[in-house]
Formats: C-alpha cells, sequence, structure tokens
C-alpha cells in the first residue's frame, strides 16, 4: 500500500491523532482533563466525538474501542458516563483494563478504530 493512500491528521514527529486508510479511521489515545473520572470521561469522549467529525465519523461507526483505567475501581463510574455516550443501536467491540497512564493524574484513556460514515 504506498503511503499516498494513507491520511495523516494532526501529526507530529511521534504520532499522528488521526490516521485515515480507505474507510478505516484509527485516532490515537484520547484522555481527558478534569479531577475525577466522570468529567475525565465525558471530556474524553468529547475529543473522539470531534475527531471521528474531522474524520467524517460518528460514534455509531466505532468497531472497536480499548479503554485503560489507572484503576478498575472506576469501573463502573466510567461506565456511567460512557454508557450514556455510546449510540445503543450501534455498539463498538470493547475491552477494557487497568494499567498505569502516561500522567499521574490521568484516570483513562480510550483508543477507537472506527469507519467513514
Amino acid at each position: 500500500m504506498p503511503a499516498s493512500d494513507i491520511t495523516r491528521l494532526h501529526k507530529t514527529a511521534r504520532m499522528s491523532k488521526i490516521v485515515i486508510h480507505g474507510d478505516m479511521i484509527y485516532l490515537c489515545g484520547q484522555v481527558g482533563s478534569g479531577d475525577d473520572i466522570k468529567s475525565q470521561t465525558a471530556d474524553m469522549l468529547s475529543r473522539v466525538d470531534t475527531l471521528l467529525a474531522e474524520a467524517g465519523s460518528n460514534k455509531s461507526c466505532i468497531l472497536s474501542a480499548t479503554i485503560w483505567l489507572s484503576t478498575m475501581e472506576n469501573f463502573a463510574a466510567m461506565n456511567e458516563v460512557y454508557d450514556a455516550w455510546i449510540d445503543p443501536e450501534n455498539p463498538p467491540a470493547r475491552a477494557c483494563g487497568e494499567a498505569k497512564l502516561a500522567r499521574e493524574a490521568l484516570l483513562v484513556e480510550i483508543i477507537v478504530t472506527a469507519t467513514k460514515a
């Protein structure tokens, strides 16, 4: 596959926030701001909405989501926000696990793969 078939948006030397190949959209890990899991989750999902819209998609086109929590103690509270956000008619394949995130203040991160709308 030629590199010209791949679109990379918001590039730095390290990564692209969005990579598009054909109808496939790959987002880099998204985190949110705030002091608690609910505010970070809401902000993180809002960032996903913004990036997907820029790539010509939306949350109903998400194929898979991988969520990392700094502690599984936040699982229920994160799910409360996530469940209110996700399209119930088109839920993606999803995995959720516990991991040490890049900064101590981060409580949640999501990695999304989607298709164009």
